[in-house]
C-alpha cells in the first residue's frame, strides 16, 4: 500500500509499504479520509513520536474490507469512523468505564500505526458504523467532536444557561454545536481568527468576540447582563484563554479545561482567586471515551450527524478542501511556515 511514513523529526515521506493484517478481534480498513490533529504536528516537526517509521493518523474513517479472525460487530462493507483509543478493556479504570485513565493504552497513529495510509487494521470494537448520508470528510471530523462532547460531559453540562466557548478550533467549534443541541441559552465562541469566528456563526452561535478586542469584558458584561457565563469551555490550551475563563465566567459558574496546554500556565495571584471569590466549579476533560465502549460520545456523534443536527461544512477545512495524501510531506510543513487556516484533511474518497 501507499502511506506517509514518519522515519525521523521531519522527515515525512509518501512511499509503498507493506499493508497491515488484521489480527485477532481486528479488522482491515480501507481509508478514505484522514483529519490532522495538533498533537500530530509536533510528531512530525519535532522529536514527540514514540517510535520510527510511524505511520500517523488518528482521526480517519472508511471502509471495512477485510475481518480478522473472530471479528465481530461489523460487516465487510460497513463504512466506519476509527475510535483510535485501544485500552486494555481489563484493568480497574476500564471496568469502571474510565477507558482513557488506563495505564495501559495504546492508541492509533501515536503509539500504532494509524490511518495516514490506504489501509490500517484496527479492532473491531473501535468501528463507530455511519449512515451512508455521512461523507468520510465528515466523518473524519468524529473523533474530534466526540472530544468537545465528552468535555461537555465530563463538565456536568446539562443545558440552558449562557455558555461560552474560549478557541474556535475544530474542538470549540464542535463544542458550541453540542452547547446548542443540548439546549444552551445563547453560545457565544470567543477566538482570534475572523475564519474562525466566521465559521462559528455558520454553526449556529449566537455571539461571537474577537478576544483582542478593546473592552472585551464589558462587551460580555452586556451579553449576559451582568452575571457572566455560567459555563465556560477552554478548548485553546493557551495561557491566555485560561486567564480569560477566569475572568468571563459567573460567580456559581463552572469552568472546564478540554484544550491540552500549550505552555506553563501563569495566572496573577488577583485573577486566580477569582476560583474562589466566584465559588467556579472546575473540571478537567481527557479524550472522548465512556462505556459501553467507545462511549456515547460515539454513537451520539454518528447520529447526530446523520440528522444533520451536528452540522459539518468544507469552511472546517484549510482552503476548503481535502487534500491527496501525497501532498502529506508538503502540506505538514505548512505548519512549519504557519500557513494552516482551518483542519488540514488528507482524503482517497470525500463521497
Amino acid at each position: 500500500m501507499l502511506a506517509a511514513v514518519l522515519h525521523g523529526p521531519g522527515d515525512l515521506r509518501y512511499e509503498e509499504c507493506p499493508a497491515p493484517a488484521p489480527g485477532p478481534g481486528e479488522v482491515l480498513i480501507a481509508v478514505r479520509a484522514t483529519g490532522v490533529c495538533g498533537s500530530d504536528i509536533p510528531r512530525v516537526l519535532g522529536g514527540a513520536a514514540h517510535f520510527y517509521p510511524l505511520i500517523l493518523g488518528h482521526e480517519f474513517a472508511g471502509v471495512v474490507a477485510e475481518l480478522g479472525p473472530g471479528a465481530t460487530g461489523v460487516s465487510v462493507g460497513d463504512r466506519v469512523a476509527v475510535a483510535p483509543l485501544v485500552p486494555c478493556h481489563t484493568c480497574p479504570q476500564c471496568q469502571r468505564g474510565r477507558y482513557s485513565m488506563c495505564p495501559h493504552y495504546r492508541f492509533i497513529g501515536s503509539s500504532r500505526h494509524g490511518g495516514l495510509a490506504q489501509y490500517a487494521a484496527v479492532p473491531a470494537i473501535n468501528c463507530v458504523r455511519l449512515d451512508d448520508s455521512v461523507s468520510f470528510a465528515q466523518a473524519a471530523m468524529i473523533e474530534p467532536s466526540t472530544v468537545a462532547l465528552h468535555g461537555l460531559r465530563v463538565g456536568g453540562y446539562r443545558g440552558g444557561g449562557r455558555v461560552a466557548i474560549l478557541g474556535g478550533g475544530t474542538v470549540g467549534l464542535y463544542a458550541a454545536q453540542w452547547a446548542r443541541i443540548l439546549g444552551a441559552k445563547t453560545v457565544t465562541v470567543i477566538d482570534v481568527a475572523a475564519h474562525r469566528l466566521e465559521v462559528a456563526r455558520l454553526f449556529g452561535a449566537d455571539n461571537v468576540l474577537d478576544s483582542r478586542t478593546p473592552g472585551l469584558t464589558d462587551a460580555v458584561s452586556e451579553l449576559t447582563s451582568g452575571d457572566g457565563f455560567d459555563h465556560v469551555f477552554e478548548t485553546a490550551g493557551a495561557v491566555a484563554t485560561q486567564n480569560l475563563a477566569l475572568e468571563l465566567v459567573g460567580r456559581g459558574g463552572a469552568i472546564t479545561l478540554i484544550g491540552n496546554a500549550h505552555a506553563d500556565p501563569a495566572f496573577p495571584a488577583a485573577r486566580f482567586e477569582l476560583l474562589n471569590r466566584k465559588e467556579v466549579t472546575l473540571t478537567a476533560s481527557w479524550m472522548s471515551y465512556s462505556a459501553p465502549f467507545p462511549g456515547v460520545e460515539w454513537s451520539d456523534t454518528a447520529f447526530y450527524s446523520a440528522t444533520g443536527a451536528l452540522r459539518w461544512s468544507p469552511d472546517l477545512l484549510h482552503e476548503g478542501t481535502g487534500r491527496p495524501l501525497a501532498e502529506a510531506p508538503a502540506a505538514f510543513q505548512l505548519f512549519a511556515n504557519g500557513g494552516v487556516n482551518g483542519k488540514l484533511l488528507f482524503v482517497q474518497d470525500e463521497t
